[in-house]
């Protein structure tokens, strides 16, 4: 499999939005009507970030999705959305609060979603069996990031989002942003941001085609969209692009 194959690139990202354009603009619609049904939820995702996890998760038509932190349920919305959009895939979402149990609209979760409350690094390790998209976006110290780095990547072959990595162009020293960086660069392992701080060209350039196909309306008002977006194999540690797993190339 080669290398390219495996890598979110604003190509692909670009292609993903004239293909499920429309879809895409359904599923905006309904996450402004579902976030002014809770105006108390707090919002993490900002929209060019969630539209991005969205139409991934359309690409790759993952089966078994693991969230690790929710809080109000805003991220899983948006991927149980996706997963709806599919007709196929079940999310685990883990948090140390539920507060998302009250949130997430019943439609969505049916019988395609599961909520498990406690730490993750606690948690019996079932959860994580098979899973095809990983989303982190929970502890952002940097003994978080080292727990999933060595415990839980070298187990999986999954797509990864990582959440809150580039509010700045650099995250700051002692960070998950900066553990996660680090092992990435060590592994060989490319990534992918849209964020305005680190990549203002991708940005730009997605935004201009956002406006082109009317999809520039504002669902949430953060403007940073500081995810990254990248491919873990088992074999990754070894920086070898080789490995396979369940979950479609990205290319």
């Amino acid at each position: 499999m080669e290398r390219t194959a495996n890598q979110v690139t604003v190509e692909l990202v670009s292609a993903l939005y004239r293909e499920h354009a429309g879809a895409l603009r359904t599923a905006k619609q309904a996450q402004l009507a579902h976030r002014r049904a809770h105006p108390s939820m707090k919002t993490q995702l900002d929209d060019i970030e969630a539209e991005i996890t969205y139409l991934l998760l359309r690409h790759l038509r993952p089966e078994k999705v693991v969230e690790i932190g929710s809080l109000h349920g805003w991220s899983t919305s948006w991927i149980l959305r996706a997963l709806a959009d599919n007709g196929t895939g079940r999310l685990t979402t883990v948090d140390l609060v539920g507060h998302a149990v009250a949130t997430v609209p019943a439609e969505l979760a049916g019988n395609r979603w599961e909520f498990r409350q406690g730490d993750a690094r606690h948690l019996a390790g079932d959860w994580l069996s098979d899973v095809d998209y990983l989303f982190i976006d929970a502890d952002h110290g940097a003994r978080f990031a080292q727990w999933y780095l060595n415990q839980v990547f070298p187990k999986i072959d999954a797509a990864v989002s990582v959440h809150d990595v580039f509010h700045r162009r650099a995250p700051l020293p002692f960070t998950e942003g900066a553990e996660v960086l680090r092992w990435l660069a060590k592994t060989q392992v490319p990534y992918f941001t849209a964020a305005r701080a680190r990549a203002k060209d991708a940005h730009a350039r997605l935004g201009d085609l956002r406006r082109g196909l009317g999809l520039d309306s504002v669902v949430h008002t953060g403007r940073d969209n500081p995810m990254i977006y990248f491919r873990v194999h088992r074999s990754a540690e070894q920086g070898s692009p080789a490995g396979g797993g369940r979950v479609a190339s990205f290319g």
